[in-house]
């Protein structure tokens, strides 16, 4: 089984919140865009936040709206070797490196996790003097009505002076 490469994250120096994942799924990989599988609410959930149409959108147009917003996106993991797109099927996962995002996004206060697996990267984070808040997994498999997810995801994903 190929050692997997993840995506370059989705951030400038203002970024206040950073959304991590726990790696792309195989679809994402070959379209080249964080949640690239249509049927994952990612999209959704962040357009219904940020008041923006963002699923119906360009990827390049979402990526410069996310920015706009001082919103990051990156997962937890580099690189890794998975068989299929379950979380549960990462093996041998190898850790981005986020003292240098840090180092390259000082504003970051706070860092929301895409579901558990990438949750289990919280206290590493938060070691840095982030806040961090762990977000229901946006992934279709996750069957918690699109509601609460909603609910969930914009309580932790509003910051102040945003």
């Amino acid at each position: 089984m190929p050692r997997l490469e993840g995506l370059p994250p989705i951030f400038d120096a203002g970024a206040r919140c950073l959304i991590l994942g726990s790696f792309p799924s195989p679809a994402s990989l070959a379209a080249q865009q964080y949640y690239g599988h249509r049927q994952n609410h990612f999209w959704k959930l962040l357009g219904a936040i940020l008041g923006e149409p963002l699923y119906d959108l360009p990827y390049p147009e979402r990526a410069r709206c996310v920015r706009a917003r001082h919103i990051g996106i990156w997962d937890v993991y580099r690189t890794c070797i998975r068989p299929g797109a379950l979380d549960a099927d990462i093996r041998a996962g190898e850790a981005n490196d986020f003292a240098a995002l840090l180092a390259r996004a000082p504003a970051l206060v706070r860092v929301c996790f895409n579901g558990r697996t990438a949750a289990k990267f919280a206290p590493r984070l938060a070691r840095f003097g982030l806040e961090t808040r762990a977000l229901p997994s946006s992934s279709p498999a996750y069957t918690l009505p699109f509601a609460s997810k909603l609910e969930c995801w914009r309580e932790a994903l509003l910051l102040d002076s945003q």
